[in-house]
């Protein structure tokens, strides 16, 4: 390898730690700024379920740090999320100075969308599907039993989902880069959409708690941001095959 090349890899790899640090350095930007309203943070995600639990019935801590670790550990995850659009801003920086133009035109717009349907797919978990399942979930027991959820079984419960709803909401970004970078077709996607619908409720069913309602919960989400994914798929094609025309 030449000293030129050498040299090269060297300034890219200490590009690439200091956008790592600078991404970094955002998520603990963001949670020392919120670590202080950490409870208030964990009392407003734990809402649904509070207004789920039956009358005078509360959670509960199994665990002596509980209190202190829950809302601890649900502030950095918040930061996390809050600090995703930093953290795309310094992939775009690494990764835009060896892009074509209508590549940097193309990734753009993927970039945002996926940022903004990340957040969708959290706020729909929070506000539809998780009064739905906790609801249905608080009140499914024996009546002689008193449900006390753990607040650390919850933490978990939560972050589960709102990981799932966030990722599952990015199929149509998936969609556009398979259909971008020639891997599939918008008429080869369509021709497997009866597996599609299977591969969704199997995906649902590990991503989410065993119970039917919340992977269907799921599952019929994935499926309309599948068919959103092929419409735009083929109207951006449509656009790419108009301008080689233009350009020829």
């Amino acid at each position: 390898m030449s000293d030129t090349a050498t040299s090269g890899f060297i300034s890219h790899l200490i590009e690439l730690r200091d956008r790592l640090i600078r991404a970094l350095a955002s998520i603990l930007v963001i949670f020392l700024a919120l670590v202080y309203f950490a409870n208030d943070i964990y009392a407003f995600v734990a809402n649904p379920l509070v207004l789920s639990l039956p009358e005078n019935t509360t959670m509960i801590a199994t665990d002596v740090t509980a209190p202190f670790f829950a809302p601890f550990k649900l502030t950095l995850f918040i930061s996390l999320f809050l600090a995703i659009p930093f953290i795309l801003h310094q992939v775009w920086g690494f990764l835009a100075p060896g892009l074509y133009k209508h590549e940097k035109r193309m990734l753009m717009p993927i970039l945002l969308s996926s940022v903004v349907l990340f957040y969708a797919g959290i706020a729909f978990c929070y506000y539809v599907v998780m009064p739905i399942i906790l609801g249905f979930l608080t009140a499914a027991g024996p009546s002689m039993m008193t449900l006390s959820p753990d607040i650390s079984s919850y933490l978990a419960f939560i972050l589960k989902l709102f990981f799932a709803f966030g990722v599952a909401f990015e199929i149509p970004v998936a969609i556009m880069l398979l259909c971008w970078s020639g891997v599939a077709t918008t008429q080869g996607l369509k021709e497997k959409r009866p597996y599609i619908v299977v591969g969704a409720f199997v995906v649902a069913m590990f991503l989410t708690p065993p119970d039917v309602l919340s992977q269907t919960l799921l599952a019929l989400p994935m499926l309309l941001l599948f068919e959103i994914g092929i419409i735009l798929a083929g109207i951006y094609s449509k656009k790419s095959q108009q301008q080689e025309i233009n350009n020829e």
